[in-house]
């Protein structure tokens, strides 16, 4: 009896120390649709490192070129080093080019396509911990959980996919907040109330169960 309630008081104590760390209960996203009732654009995509990039100079075409952004942020074209393109969007870094290039080219003509996608950190989905592919995902634009989720293959078998949470940024506090999810309920009994609209910049976090 006296191990028996020793257990028990040490479950107590493991439960209570667990539910303070939690910082109480988190809020819940609104529920969102599984299709768009109307699909709008995001906000102008950002060039990010490894993006692939082609880049096009009208009757120039040996200065077009196609590039991979490198890690440290730059690209290297014909005639140009080391020209930082990410933080800007494609229309940025097109008329640094422009400017660039007049040095040799009178009045050229740039253009930037993005043509295989990365983005910059403040730009992708992260889904960390119990799914089958943990994974980095370029946000598109009305991106839900459910799509996040179908794109790391889902939970795995020990996930605990109602007690995982989502951690946002918010750019007017300049704070992180952490909201619930219910991905369970969402993947495994189809409540459609447990999909919600993800945004650029979002973290899911799924956790194992105990058990």
């Amino acid at each position: 009896m006296a191990v028996s309630f020793g257990v028990k008081a040490a479950a107590l104590a493991l439960t209570a120390q667990l539910s303070a760390c939690g910082g109480g209960p988190r809020p819940e996203l609104p529920a969102a649709g599984f299709v768009g009732a109307r699909q709008a654009p995001s906000e102008e995509y950002v060039i990010g490192p490894l993006d692939q990039l082609s880049i096009f100079v009208w009757r120039n075409p040996e200065i077009s070129t196609k590039v991979q952004v490198r890690p440290d942020g730059r690209i290297t074209t014909p005639l140009i080093n080391d020209m930082p393109a990410v933080g800007k969007t494609p229309a940025m870094l097109a008329d640094d080019l422009k400017l660039a290039l007049g040095e040799y080219i009178k009045d050229p003509i740039v253009s930037v396509i993005v043509e295989n996608f990365s983005g910059t950190f403040s730009q992708q989905i992260r889904v960390v911990g119990a799914s089958e592919k943990p994974a980095s995902l370029p946000y598109r634009a009305n991106m839900s959980i459910l799509d996040a989720m179908i794109a790391v293959g889902g939970l795995n078998e020990f996930a605990a996919g109602n007690r995982a949470r989502l951690v946002r940024y918010d750019p007017q506090t300049g704070k992180q907040r952490e909201y619930k999810l219910r991905l369970s309920d969402l993947i495994k009994g189809g409540d459609t109330s447990a999909n919600v609209r993800l945004e650029p910049g979002d973290v899911i976090i799924i956790p194992q169960s105990m058990f």
